[in-house]
């Protein structure tokens, strides 16, 4: 049972088709969100959400406006304005000065070709650059140097006091369109198509590359995501060709072990010792997926073109046991024992090798257009955000039932109205 319980709950529209190769039935057991709010305010599409602490979050896009939001509670905290066209970047910027009291700040790049610095203590502008001569795509920050960096045509390195340290003109003409920190205080620019992250590249044709970030040797690829004789668990497809957005990596995360990559409508599971996929869903959504994140007890959440947002548990299979040698014909012509002991080997790295596989186990529908992508707070639920202009907070319904349990029993014995009937 799902149940809205702030502002504007409508049933969705507009939603693609469900496909028949992965679906869930209405009693999902293993997925704890039930309850829901729907927190209006932007105008446009709402692109970007970030994490300030353990209960506050920002989200911006397409109208320029920035709302600060309580991740419990779904109250609006701030409503920021100060841009004249969409947010094309946004970021958080503690500081980091042990002398005195931590604040919380973002920056944010627009279309506007401005970069502004927030304070999310008090919702007020801090300071503005104007000097930008094109758009600024992408925003990071290197924590340990307390500064920050803008790219687009330019890449730039700025400290906290927004002056400029160092600036690099005009790498091509498509700009720098990601930033990603590496060690030995270095950074990775994405220029034109490629996308990196960390030691893992994946770029608009499919391709998957782990590199080592300290001496720059390719490690290991993977360029086969979408061709079914590599992963023989997944559904055959018949397709007359091979558009770039069903083969386009359009993010990555990782853990300790693994790579999990958004390839086209699937998900791939990439494991970095073994150097091969161990898991795959090629049809996890009925669109492209845009967003996807680790979560702990072994999960995946992913969020579509399609409308959906999708909980995924990675299991191990139960191995079966392995085929006895062929005999007649090899054994005639003196290949039989070869045959024998390749046999024995693929065996015993099958024993060896576990095999796992992603199984649905939650299907979230409340957003009626692309789910641009998400932020997880472990017990106080998910925050997602979408082109219908909507916030939506996921709730653990029991969570939510008990607390508000706890909170009438509380008032219940302030006011001396608890008593025991019989």
């Amino acid at each position: 049972m799902l149940r809205w319980l702030i502002g504007g709950g409508r049933e969705p529209q507009g939603l693609a088709e469900k496909s028949s190769v992965q679906t869930i039935g209405e009693e999902q057991i293993q997925n704890p969100y039930t309850e829901l709010l729907v927190l209006k305010g932007h105008q446009d599409i709402v692109r970007f959400l970030v994490q300030i602490d353990d209960c506050r979050f920002a989200s911006a896009g397409d109208d320029g406006i920035i709302f600060l939001w309580n991740a419990q509670t779904g109250e609006k905290l701030f409503e920021l304005h100060g841009h004249t066209h969409k947010i094309t970047a946004i970021a958080p910027f503690s500081s980091s000065d042990a002398s005195e009291e931590k604040k919380h700040l973002i920056l944010t790049a627009s279309a506007d070709r401005t970069v502004i610095v927030w304070d999310c203590s008090s919702g007020r502008q801090v300071q503005k650059v104007s000097c930008f001569h094109s758009t600024v795509k992408c925003l990071t920050v290197l924590q340990r140097l307390d500064v920050w960096l803008s790219g687009g045509s330019d890449l730039c390195v700025w400290n906290r006091k927004l002056d400029l340290l160092c600036k690099t003109s005009h790498l091509t003409d498509a700009g720098i369109s990601a930033l990603v920190e590496l060690p030995k205080n270095c950074v990775a620019a994405a220029v034109g198509k490629e996308l990196n992250l960390t030691f893992v590249t994946g770029s608009h044709v499919g391709e998957l590359i782990v590199w080592d970030a300290l001496d720059w040797t390719k490690q290991a690829s993977e360029c086969n995501f979408w061709d079914s004789s590599v992963h023989p668990d997944a559904q055959p497809e018949i397709k007359l060709s091979q558009s770039p957005n069903e083969t386009s990596v359009q993010h990555l995360t990782f853990d300790e072990e693994c790579v999990f990559a958004a390839v086209g409508k699937g998900i791939y599971v990439y494991n970095l010792q073994m150097k091969r996929v161990i898991a795959c869903q090629r049809t996890a959504h009925d669109s492209s997926v845009l967003h996807i994140e680790k979560v702990p007890n072994r999960q995946l959440i992913s969020c579509s073109e399609d409308g959906s947002v999708r909980i995924w548990e990675l299991r191990e299979k139960q191995q079966l046991p392995a085929e006895p040698v062929p005999t007649g014909f090899f054994n005639m012509w003196g290949f039989g024992r070869a045959n024998k002991q390749a046999n024995q080997a693929a065996k015993k790295m099958q024993e060896n090798t576990p095999m796992y596989f992603l199984e649905l186990v939650g299907d979230l529908i409340g957003h009626s257009s692309a789910v641009q992508m998400f932020l997880y707070f472990g017990e106080l639920g998910l925050a997602t955000c979408s082109a219908d202009h909507l916030i939506i907070l996921w709730k653990d319904g029991e969570r939510e039932s008990r607390l508000r349990s706890l909170t009438l029993f509380q008032k219940l014995a302030q006011n001396g109205d608890l008593q025991l009937k019989f």
